[in-house]
């Protein structure tokens, strides 16, 4: 029986970055998914805060050398990985000198979100499934964490809708409280449509206000299955998450969320 594939993309993962709770939550599933019998992949942005040395973090050559093109501009795509310590699984890390060589993580010294920021995620996303692709593995289950991930629910429903790699893979958006108040910059859009063509402007219309609630909103309207971790949920974020079967949405429960994750995956899995 062949294994069923997950991919984990995350904006923090304990031990490596640690932002909110979600780190921790993001560091046991994989371990814990693995050990029930899937094969797993990790991928997160390999922030100027994380430390290699200490965490043993390598270039791999291999998979390096791609271009992200964003709005007509090549941007080199580096990918490191690491072990998790205590496990027997690989972290990949997306890495790019301009966008992610930084001192802090999303805002810099004087507590200022960067202008980029805009641009950072488009990277990042796209680059997830550049990767995916360069990786020739096809998963079952995408399953994202936080706004900065929130495109690639679009993405899978519209740029690589037809393409083999992605052809059976579902995606779960984990929504979590705001953590930032700003509005991204105005050439969000430029940055984050890769094609005109494929995607619609009735697609994006969710993410079109370029904040951390309509990051939320787009991903809950393009995921096949929500887990509802923020206890202090937007109201917009809690009127698209009505529109969606009740089938399809997990109540994260702190004490228990391993075994019923792998549950909810199991689920959507199942409806293919």
């Amino acid at each position: 029986m062949t294994k069923k594939r997950v991919l984990i993309v995350a904006q923090e993962m304990k031990p490596y970055n640690i932002l909110t709770e979600a780190a921790t939550f993001v560091n046991r599933l994989p371990v814990y998914l693995q050990e029930q019998g899937m094969e797993i992949r990790v991928l997160m942005p390999r922030f100027g805060t994380i430390n290699e040395r200490r965490h043993r973090l390598h270039e791999v050559v291999r998979l390096s050398g791609m271009n992200i093109i964003i709005d007509d501009d090549d941007n080199p795509l580096i990918i490191k990985v690491a072990s998790l310590p205590g496990a027997r699984l690989q972290v990949y890390f997306l890495d790019n000198e301009d966008y992610f060589r930084r001192k802090h993580v999303f805002t810099d010294a004087d507590g200022k979100f960067y202008e980029d920021t805009h641009e950072r995620m488009a990277f990042f996303c796209k680059g997830v499934m550049e990767t995916i692709k360069k990786f020739g593995w096809p998963p079952d289950i995408i399953h994202c964490h936080d706004w900065m991930s929130s495109l690639i629910p679009m993405y899978l429903k519209t740029v690589y809708k037809k393409d083999p790699v992605f052809h059976n893979a579902k995606s779960i958006y984990s929504v979590y409280d705001n953590t930032f108040k700003e509005t991204l910059h105005k050439d969000f859009a430029k940055k984050a449509i890769i094609s005109k063509e494929l995607i619609k402007d009735t697609d994006f219309a969710p993410y079109k206000k370029a904040t951390n609630t309509a990051f939320n909103v787009g991903a809950v309207t393009h995921a096949d299955g929500v887990i509802k971790v923020g206890k202090n949920l937007d109201p917009a974020v809690k009127t698209a998450l009505k529109a969606m079967k009740k089938k399809l949405i997990l109540e994260h429960d702190p004490e228990n969320y391993l075994a019923t994750y792998v549950e909810f995956y199991r689920s959507l899995m199942n409806d293919k």
